[in-house]
């Protein structure tokens, strides 16, 4: 039993820390696409969750680390635009030209939205992604593109709600952690919610 306890800890511990780990990776190689993970909208307006993803995604594509931005995610019941809508719309006020967005306006959950961005990259013969959500998001967020058959590399925003505070640092943590290890076992998603003020 003991024994057991010590496995099971060893393994929840060495996830946490390669959550840790990957976060810190910031890989600004050329890429087919830069994939921006949704999060919360409202009437069209990113969460400042979102905005910070958006944010990180311009800089790259400004930097030219991909000609293309895809923007992912559905909408939830009574929303008026998706997450990848709202994603786009945000990026071309920025003055990323809309030919150079794809909106795939699917996935309710990181693994659905995974799937969705793979299909629509083989439709259009792209291979490679780098992918832009919060720190403790990338391990797993490259976990599923990789299991997708998508050459994927991260490089998270350093901005926003999910990394102000040390609090919302360990909480992301544990968070993925858990996720992650959900995943691996069943290959399907775990997100757990949080709102834009986390």
């Amino acid at each position: 039993m003991l024994g057991a306890v010590l496995v099971a800890l060893l393994i929840v511990g060495g996830t946490a820390v390669r959550v840790w780990q990957v976060a810190r990776i910031d890989d600004h190689s050329t890429a087919d696409a830069i994939v921006v993970l949704g999060a919360a909208q409202y009437s069209g307006t990113p969460s400042s969750v979102f905005e910070a993803r958006l944010e990180q995604a311009a800089s790259l594509y400004r930097e030219g680390v991909a000609p293309t931005v895809i923007t992912v995610g559905g909408k939830q019941i009574g929303d008026e635009y998706t997450e990848a809508a709202s994603g786009k719309n945000y990026l071309t006020d920025e003055g990323i030209p809309a030919d150079d967005i794809i909106a795939v306006e699917q996935g309710a959950d990181t693994l659905g939205s995974i799937e969705a961005v793979h299909d629509e990259m083989a439709a259009r013969n792209l291979s490679s992604a780098v992918l832009v959500s919060d720190p403790w998001h990338s391990l797993r967020t490259r976990t599923m593109a990789r299991d997708a058959g998508i050459e994927a590399w991260t490089a998270p925003t350093r901005q926003g709600p999910a990394v102000f505070t040390r609090e919302s640092q360990l909480h992301g943590i544990a968070r993925e952690t858990a996720a992650l290890l959900w995943y691996q076992i069943t290959h399907s998603s775990a997100d757990f919610s949080y709102t834009a003020g986390q």
